[in-house]
């Protein structure tokens, strides 16, 4: 599926870059400290704060766990005159270097809500794990498969999702997301944000 209007990879980890930043400073952590709680070098943070790294989906996940946010804090930061409103062609696109996964920030960019909604394009054959580990706070989301058939396994439990399935679960262990099909799935991650 082609965008008619798509922000450049730069300009997201610029964008990235600034959050890591903030976030860090918001929090009182050091590099080192950081470094530690994630399980990221500090050599790898100074480089996606410097805007010098292009970080994958999996490093973010860690960095959202050390920092106590979710993935998608990365790609905005909540004001106080947000518009409530986005169309499609401003909705914020990331692609993970690592696997080509598309992700499109479906809530209105800045506004500050509980809810988060993300629609994610994930191609055939690509495995995703996110093993950043037990958080202090569970991340309460559901998954719900639009096209396309998704293996999800939350530590020794497998679920196969088809389109029109969802499933609801905690970010608060190992998850991975997986393709085994021969073509692209899209589905949708509603994240309650409301416990952070």
């Amino acid at each position: 599926m082609q965008d008619q209007k798509t922000i450049q990879l730069p300009d997201i980890n610029q964008r990235i870059a600034n959050r890591l930043s903030s976030l860090r400073a918001e929090r009182g952590m050091s590099l080192d400290v950081l470094a530690t709680k994630s399980n990221v070098s500090r050599s790898m943070i100074s480089l996606i704060e410097r805007g010098e790294s292009s970080p994958t989906a999996v490093v973010l996940d860690k960095l959202s766990f050390g920092l106590g946010v979710t993935l998608a804090s990365f790609f905005e930061e909540p004001q106080p005159d947000a518009n409530p409103l986005v169309r499609r062609d401003e909705q914020l696109l990331w692609i993970d270097p690592q696997s080509g996964y598309r992700r499109r920030n479906i809530s209105p960019p800045h506004f500050r809500s509980s809810i988060q909604l993300v629609e994610v394009e994930f191609p055939a054959g690509v495995r995703v794990s996110y093993a950043a580990g037990l958080r202090e706070v569970g991340i309460h989301q559901q998954i719900w498969v639009l096209d396309g058939s998704l293996e999800i396994i939350l530590g020794d439990v497998h679920h196969h999702l088809e389109s029109g399935d969802c499933l609801a679960m905690d970010e608060n262990n190992a998850i991975v997301y997986q393709n085994s099909s021969k073509h692209p799935v899209r589905y949708v991650v509603a994240i309650n944000t409301a416990s952070l």
